[in-house]
């Protein structure tokens, strides 16, 4: 488990060199003692580990930028890939002050060993188009939701999965999965959706796709607050969402997910541990009395049971341990 004693932890993304599994987390301190202030002050904190279990902190992988800059307010969830060329490109979100935080765009960092990072001068800020997606100009949400990029490649190149909301429908139920498409990491176009509006979602959250004992399953998060008023009026609970999935590159059907965890945990990720098992991990979100808790689980066994996907071992009670040195 990863539980740091100076700051939260919540959204994380992982890396594996072959060695040691990387971890890529928001942080911020606990000093701001509210923990609903964190957002405005997130940095990208960086662990490793060979087990999942016990975790190394290193020092920060991406902090915001100086200012006037696109990423000068807050740096959030992301993930890597590692290109042909042997370097690690970095995916995240990012907020500006201009903006006061609402106006969401994706860029990347470069790294030759996953410890150092680098901006480069010429890299491209994607941004919601407005054929299909809600912009801060047009949002029906309080933020303009633009993030959490998943990057993976499949025959026709490099694709982008993106927490985004439709130009349409109810307001409280635009929530899609974004999409961009990518020849070489560098050059990004902005394509419809994957999802449509409707599914009873305001947002899907830090999406994922993975093949687990050969069914492909999608995973995102959305909290019962920012369910449709439809789907919350027959279950109000949040949580770790999955779905059913016929092709990594979709089109999904939203409207079949089912929930894997309760908002006990959230952001929860599929990650495969040195035997070539699948495990899930997420953090600590809520301790089931109002309390926020922010930190990372251990790994949890999943299986697909009838071609759903299970956590075997829930691990939200797990007492916390902090992290390695």
């Amino acid at each position: 488990m990863l539980r740091l004693a100076s700051s939260w932890v919540w959204d994380f993304w992982l890396a594996d060199d072959g060695e040691q599994h990387h971890l890529f987390f928001l942080k911020a301190s606990r000093a701001l003692i509210d923990p609903d202030r964190r957002h405005w002050r997130a940095t990208v904190g960086h662990a490793t580990s060979t087990d999942l279990v016990t975790w190394t902190e290193h020092a920060d992988a991406l902090i915001p930028d100086d200012s006037p800059a696109f990423d000068d307010l807050a740096t959030w969830t992301g993930s890597v890939v590692r290109d042909d060329d042997g370097r690690w490109r970095m995916f995240y979100t990012a907020v500006d002050r201009a903006g006061d935080g609402l106006v969401q765009r994706i860029s990347s960092v470069v790294s030759d060993d996953l410890f150092t990072w680098h901006r480069e001068p010429d890299r491209q800020v994607l941004e919601p188009d407005p054929r299909w997606y809600e912009t801060a100009a047009t949002r029906q949400w309080p933020d303009q939701a633009w993030r959490d990029p998943w990057v993976f490649r499949d025959h026709s190149g490099w694709h982008m999965l993106i927490t985004a909301r439709a130009d349409s429908g109810d307001p409280d139920d635009r929530g899609v999965v974004g999409h961009a498409t990518s020849p070489d990491l560098l050059r990004w176009t902005v394509q419809p959706p994957l999802s449509s509006p409707g599914a009873g979602f305001g947002h899907v959250e830090v999406l994922q796709v993975e093949t687990v004992d050969g069914t492909t399953v999608g995973l995102f998060s959305c909290l019962g607050s920012e369910l449709s008023q439809r789907r919350g009026a027959s279950d109000p609970t949040g949580g770790v969402w999955a779905f059913p999935v016929d092709s990594p590159t979709g089109p999904y059907d939203l409207t079949a997910a089912y929930r894997l965890t309760d908002e006990q945990l959230y952001v929860g990720r599929l990650v495969r541990d040195r035997s070539g098992d699948w495990r899930l991990l997420a953090f600590r979100n809520s301790d089931g009395q109002a309390g926020w808790i922010g930190e990372i689980t251990d790994p949890m066994p999943v299986r697909v049971v009838d071609g759903r996907l299970e956590v075997a071992q829930p691990a939200a009670a797990r007492p916390a341990a902090t992290v390695g040195s």
